[in-house]
C-alpha cells in the first residue's frame, strides 16, 4: 500500500487537500457500486447494516490501531467513536430530513373521484414494513450496545476482557444480520450472482485506497500545533472526517427517497464505533472511561432512543425534528469546543 503514497509524492501533489480529494473520491466510487449491489442479492436494509458501515468506518478501525501504533491518549478513540456517533444521529439525519423529509411508509392516497377497492397488499408496500422492522431491530441494538459498554466501563476503564465482551458482541450482531440476509435471499430466491462479487472487489479496492488516505491524513494532523487543526483536536478531526462518507451516503440516498438506506447506514456505521472501536482499542491497550465519556454515551442513548420512538410511532423524521437535531448539534459544537 506504499506505492500509492509514492507515486503522488513522485508527481509532487503530496498535501492534504491531495487526500482529501481522494478520499471523497474513493467515496463516491463505493456509493456507485453499492448502489449496483442493491439489485444482486442485497436489500436496502442489509445493505445499510452490513456492507455500508465497513467501508465507512474503516477510517474509524485505522484510527483505532494508529492510535495504539503511536503509543497516543486512548482518550482521542473515545472522542473519536462519540463525536461520529453524534453527528451521524444528528446532522446527518437531521439535514435530509430537514430538506426532504425521510420517511420509512409514505402515504399515497387514492385519485380522487374512486373508491378504494379492498386489494392485497403490495409487495412494495411488504418490504417497506419489513425494512422498518429491520431498522427498529438495529435501533434497540444500538441502545443495548451504548447500555453495556456503560456496564463494563463503570469501573472507570476499558481493559482486555471488556474489549473481548464488546468485540464479541458485534460479531454476534453481525452473525445474525449475515444469516437475515441469506434467509431473506432464499424466501425471495435470489443469490449472490458473479457481479455482486466484482462489485464487492471494486468496494474492497476503494476501501484500500481510502485506507491510505486516511492513514496519510491521520499522520499529518498528528504532527501538527498550534491553531485548531493539530494534535490536540485530532479525536474531534478524526471523527469529523470519518463522517463524509456517511454524509455522501445520506444524501446520495436521500435524493433518491431511500429512508431505508439513509437511516441504516448512519445506525450501521455508529455499531462500527460502538461496540467494535471500542473493544478493539481495549484488546490493544487499557481505555481509561472520562466523565465526558460517561456523559456523550448518554445523550447517544438518548438521542438512539428518540430515533426509535419516532420510526415505531411515525415511520420516520418529521421535518421539525430534524431541524431540532440539527440545532442540537450546534449545542454539541458549543459544549464540547468553545466551553
Amino acid at each position: 500500500m506504499n506505492t500509492l503514497p509514492d507515486f503522488i509524492d513522485s508527481l509532487g501533489l503530496a498535501g492534504p487537500w491531495t487526500y482529501a480529494a481522494l478520499f471523497v473520491a474513493v467515496s463516491l466510487l463505493m456509493t456507485w457500486r453499492l448502489e449496483a449491489m442493491l439489485d444482486r442479492g442485497l436489500e436496502g436494509t442489509a445493505l445499510g447494516t452490513l456492507v455500508m458501515p465497513y467501508c465507512s468506518g474503516l477510517g474509524n478501525l485505522l484510527f483505532v490501531f494508529i492510535v495504539a501504533r503511536r503509543g497516543g491518549p486512548a482518550g482521542d478513540v473515545l472522542t473519536n467513536c462519540v463525536v461520529n456517533n453524534f453527528t451521524n444521529l444528528t446532522l446527518v439525519l437531521g439535514l435530509p430530513a430537514l430538506v426532504w423529509g425521510l420517511n420509512l411508509s409514505p402515504d399515497k392516497p387514492a385519485p380522487a373521484g374512486r373508491a378504494k377497492k379492498p386489494k392485497k397488499k403490495p409487495k412494495a408496500e411488504t418490504a417497506r414494513r419489513l425494512n422498518r422492522l429491520s431498522l427498529l431491530l438495529t435501533l434497540a441494538a444500538a441502545l443495548f450496545f451504548c447500555g453495556m459498554t456503560w456496564a463494563l466501563g463503570r469501573d472507570g476503564r476499558l481493559d482486555l476482557g471488556d474489549g473481548l465482551a464488546l468485540t464479541g458482541l458485534f460479531l454476534f450482531w453481525q452473525c445474525f444480520q449475515v444469516f437475515d440476509v441469506l434467509k431473506h435471499n432464499i424466501t425471495h430466491r435470489k443469490s449472490f450472482g458473479p457481479l455482486f462479487w466484482f462489485d464487492a472487489l471494486i468496494v474492497l479496492a476503494a476501501a484500500c485506497v481510502m485506507y491510505v488516505s486516511i492513514d496519510w491524513l491521520v499522520t499529518w494532523v498528528s504532527g501538527l500545533h498550534g491553531g485548531f487543526v493539530n494534535a490536540q483536536h485530532l479525536g474531534w478531526l478524526s471523527g469529523w472526517l470519518m463522517v463524509l462518507p456517511n454524509a455522501l451516503f445520506a444524501v446520495y440516498y436521500g435524493v433518491k427517497r431511500r429512508t431505508d438506506i439513509v437511516y441504516a447506514s448512519q445506525i450501521g456505521d455508529g455499531h462500527i464505533c460502538i461496540p467494535l472501536c471500542l473493544g478493539l482499542a481495549a484488546l490493544l491497550q487499557p481505555v481509561a472511561v472520562t466523565p465526558v465519556f460517561v456523559t456523550g454515551l448518554a445523550v447517544l442513548t438518548g438521542t438512539a432512543l428518540l430515533h426509535l420512538v419516532f420510526v415505531a410511532a411515525t415511520g420516520g423524521l418529521p421535518r421539525w425534528l430534524g431541524g431540532m437535531l440539527v440545532a442540537t448539534y450546534g449545542w454539541f459544537l458549543y459544549a464540547g469546543l468553545l466551553q
